[in-house]
């Protein structure tokens, strides 16, 4: 049934097992897709969206180094919006409203045409395994697969609880099975393991709501995309709506909140702080008489609609006579109630900086059994543990991104380094370096690096050159070329700007807070070198940030290269944390626990104060 022996095997078809296996397969690994159901690979089992602030830059980053979530949002998307374009550039996240059935058909299309790639539909009971090395996996019929690399990406599905009110069930996900035997074996070698918790809402019909009631909320008037290839941009979007809780609603929730499984004790476990459930948020500020209600559409055509901030595990009554108080929600039909989801995750401070396990050689984790929480999060560690199994078995580089080089460096270095005692999601705030890792320069940042392990093809590598060369190049012209008083003082008067006195160069005028490319576009020496050297929107984009924010990304980058000189003082594998009588207690703890790779990463370790890294430079001779 299989072949003798697989390259990287990847268990689970979710956003991150979907991802590993894309990427090890186009890097040139034969690749076997395990997963419980083939009929839902890449199911968004959420809501229907990608993106958002810093996940939507993690999507840009995906993109760029070769992956395929990007490119399936743009085939997919019903909706698209540029989040904080009010804010700096940093700041600025892509999201897009996807349907959700087109989402999961894109997926299983793109991995049907990859290849490399096989299939197979079944539950992974177990791993196989040889001294401290993986060597394969075993099927709950008792199959032996073997490959030379695992990367497990089961999501909620290890040991799944679901609830809703009193009652609770086995399951992964709403109509389909846990996972059962991986835990366990794990634990027996060695790993500790914990329990999180993740909700959804409930599912209505769309045909059942009065949207005159709500307020639309409309896509951007010029839609970009995600991907940087040539996906197509949207012509036509569909409205989400908004409306509101009130204090009746909350009332009619309290009433249930005896029967919660989150209040009396049946739910131990810890849930994401950053989108906490409707009962949770209404416990917590008590002092708000309303919360905001996102109504999402699934889809171009179904009448199924997403509830966003009404997640809950209330009894499904309680829910009912809830929702039925909020405004355009009085003739409610649901399709399926809200719950919440108990499940295992593994603490990744128990991996290397590749997602491989410090325990067990060839063996990967992704996604949500690392601690995390989303659809991007989950793709973004697919995707590198994908790509450094593949490297791996090729005896070649490890793969790791620098905090200063993506998101991705960001959200990895934050789990190894720290760890997560509770659902991880991305904020902006969590990347010190932020001003370059922006959405709009992910191909500049990261497609060289794609290219130079094989994942990224030339033709996206040609892309993001030409994009740099033309941007390049226009800077450049803003910067030789004079302006006279005459051409721009009209355009500073229209600004209440200080108006110039004599020529000066156009890059000192475009540097003013409230000039934009808009007004410089105005000069016909400018929009005569736009049409003569056919500048897209992308190249005016990053020119106008490269020009506005040039002494704040020079000095974000010098800081990060004065940090990044501790990230060469490399810390031996076999290096005894106990010999260094020095360090303080918690710190030879901490460091003998995690194993750092470098000083840097010992430096972001909570509880090594900088006085333990002053003992260890010392004693590694720097």
């Amino acid at each position: 049934m299989f072949q003798e022996r697989y390259d990287v095997i990847v268990v689970g078809g979710g956003h991150a097992g979907a991802e590993a296996a894309a990427a090890s397969a186009n890097m040139g690994s034969n690749t076997l897709l395990v997963t419980m159901s083939l009929q839902t690979i890449g199911q968004m089992s959420c809501n229907p969206a990608m993106g958002g602030i810093a996940k939507g830059q993690i999507v840009r980053e995906i993109d760029a180094i070769g992956g395929y979530s990007g490119i399936i949002t743009d085939k997919s998307a019903i909706q698209f919006k540029m989040l904080n374009k009010s804010k700096g550039p940093a700041m600025w996240s892509p999201r897009a409203q996807n349907d959700r059935m087109r989402f999961a058909e894109e997926w299983r299309l793109a991995l049907e045409a990859t290849p490399n790639l096989d299939f197979y539909q079944e539950m992974v009971k177990g791993l196989l395994v040889e001294g401290n090395r993986v060597v394969g996996v075993r099927t709950s019929l008792g199959i032996d697969i073997k490959g030379k690399a695992v990367v497990l990406t089961n999501g909620t599905f290890l040991n799944g609880l679901i609830h809703i009110g009193d009652k609770q069930f086995g399951g992964g996900r709403a109509g389909e099975r846990a996972a059962t035997g991986i835990t366990e074996q794990l634990t027996d070698f060695g790993f500790d393991s914990g329990r999180m918790k993740t909700g959804t809402p409930p599912r209505v019909d769309g045909r059942s709501l009065d949207y005159s009631k709500m307020i639309v909320q409309p896509g951007d008037s010029n839609p970009e995309k995600f991907s940087y290839l040539d996906t197509v941009l949207l012509k036509e979007q569909r409205d989400c709506h908004m409306t509101y809780t009130s204090p009746q609603v909350h009332d009619l929730l309290r009433d249930g909140f005896d029967r919660s499984p989150m209040f009396n004790g049946r739910i131990k476990s810890i849930g994401p702080r950053y989108c906490p459930s409707i009962e949770d948020k209404i416990n917590r500020f008590a002092d708000k008489d309303k919360h905001q209600i996102f109504v999402e559409p699934e889809g171009w055509h179904t009448v199924e609609v997403y509830v966003n901030g009404f997640s809950t595990s209330l009894p499904e009554d309680i829910q009912y006579k809830a929702l039925k108080s909020v405004k355009g929600f009085e003739e409610v039909k649901f399709f399926r109630p809200g719950y919440a989801i108990e499940y295992d995750y593994f603490p990744p401070t128990q991996l290397r900086h590749t997602l491989e396990t410090k325990l067990c050689e060839g063996l990967y984790f992704a996604g949500q059994i690392n601690g995390t929480t989303g659809y991007e999060e989950a793709a973004s560690q697919g995707l590198m543990a994908g790509i450094n199994a593949h490297l791996k078995i090729h005896e070649k580089e490890p793969f790791v991104l620098k905090r200063d080089e993506a998101y991705i460096g960001v959200l990895i270095d934050d789990l190894i380094t720290k760890g997560t005692e509770e659902p991880y999601r991305m904020f902006t705030s969590r990347a010190e370096y932020r001003t370059l890792l922006r959405q709009d320069n992910a191909d500049l940042r990261l497609t060289p690096k794609g290219y130079k392990i094989g994942l990224a093809k030339e033709n996206r590598l040609r892309r993001m050159e030409e994009k740099l060369n033309k941007s390049d190049a226009f800077i450049s012209f803003f910067r030789d070329t004079s302006v006279r008083p005459e051409e721009i003082n009209p355009i500073l008067d229209s600004l209440d700007s200080s108006l110039v006195k004599q020529s000066d160069k156009m890059f000192k005028v475009f540097s003013r807070p409230r000039v934009t490319m808009d007004h410089m576009l105005q000069l016909d020496s400018v929009s005569d070198f736009v049409v003569e050297n056919n500048l897209d929107r992308e190249v005016l984009e990053q020119t106008e940030i490269q020009v506005k924010y040039s002494g704040y990304i020079k000095k974000e980058k010098n800081n990060a290269d004065k940090l990044n000189r501790l990230e060469n003082v490399k810390i031996p594998d076999s290096f005894d944390y106990s010999k260094l009588k020095s360090l303080s207690f918690e710190a030879r703890e901490k460091l003998e626990f995690i194993r750092p790779v470098t000083i840097s990463q010992a430096s972001r370790i909570s509880g090594v104060s900088p006085s333990d890294i002053s003992v260890l430079l010392v004693f590694l001779g720097r």
